[in-house]
């Protein structure tokens, strides 16, 4: 049987590599994210790859464009049985004295608000199969305290593991789980938005997006029986302990 598997945030970085490494046959991937071109590239490399895949625009932040997404994947496809939430964001202004409360607001609502929007759309139908996997791509700052990511990102990363455990402990006798996935440092876009962006060579230290595609793959792999509450994985080099 043909799983459904919700890649959003798909467009690039960690949810391109979690897409391409899911691809096979019994695997149809939806991805979805704000940019259309992005999306295409993301298709190309997983047909490229040997999988199945469709692109759907969406911005988490609506509520309806959410709900109408799922609703477009289950009339098309079938219900979603696997959701990675790979959507993320950050801002450089990451500071008491020069962030603003619009700046918190919106790096929530992408990284913690659009999770439960998913979240809430693909439940029904996975408590309907008795089966269903949702990965919450977090972040070592949402296993551990890290002072320099600034307060909406460690507010709403931290956030996804009570999220993930809300799930484990209220659906899993529908078959539901959840795993919060806390990667260290990852060599994708979302570093740009760092104050002092890593250079080349620090870069070329961290995870990779196909790094965290390969683990992601391997958890969505296990027996339903199995539940990967929490996981996490650095690079070797791994600046957060410096």
């Amino acid at each position: 049987m043909t799983r459904v598997a919700w890649i959003v945030g798909g467009g690039s970085g960690i949810g391109r590599g979690a897409a391409v490494a899911l691809a096979s046959p019994e695997t149809l991937l939806v991805v979805s994210g704000r940019r259309a071109d992005e999306l295409a590239g993301t298709v190309d490399a997983v047909r490229a790859a040997g999988g199945v895949a469709h692109a759907l625009p969406l911005d988490v932040s609506d509520p309806d464009a959410v709900r109408r997404a799922e609703e477009r994947i289950c009339a098309e496809h079938g219900p979603v049985r696997l959701l990675v939430y790979s959507a993320g964001t950050n801002v450089p202004n990451r500071f008491w004295e020069d962030t603003t409360p619009e700046d918190f607001a919106r790096v929530v609502d992408v990284n913690l608000t659009g999770a439960m929007r998913t979240v809430h759309a693909v439940l029904p139908g996975m408590r309907e199969a008795g089966d269903g996997l949702v990965v919450l791509v977090s972040s070592w700052a949402g296993w551990r305290f890290a002072p320099g990511v600034g307060a909406g990102y460690s507010t709403s990363k931290s956030a996804l593991g009570a999220l993930a455990e809300t799930i484990n402990a209220q659906e899993r006798l529908n078959g539901v789980r959840a795993t919060h996935f806390c990667p260290g440092e990852v060599a994708t876009e979302i570093l740009d938005t760092r104050p002092q962006p890593p250079s080349p060579a620090e870069r070329a230290l961290m995870l990779t997006a196909d790094d965290i595609g390969t683990a992601i793959r391997w958890i969505a792999d296990l027996p339903a029986r199995i539940c990967m509450n929490e996981i996490v994985l650095t690079p070797t080099s791994n600046t957060s302990y410096a």
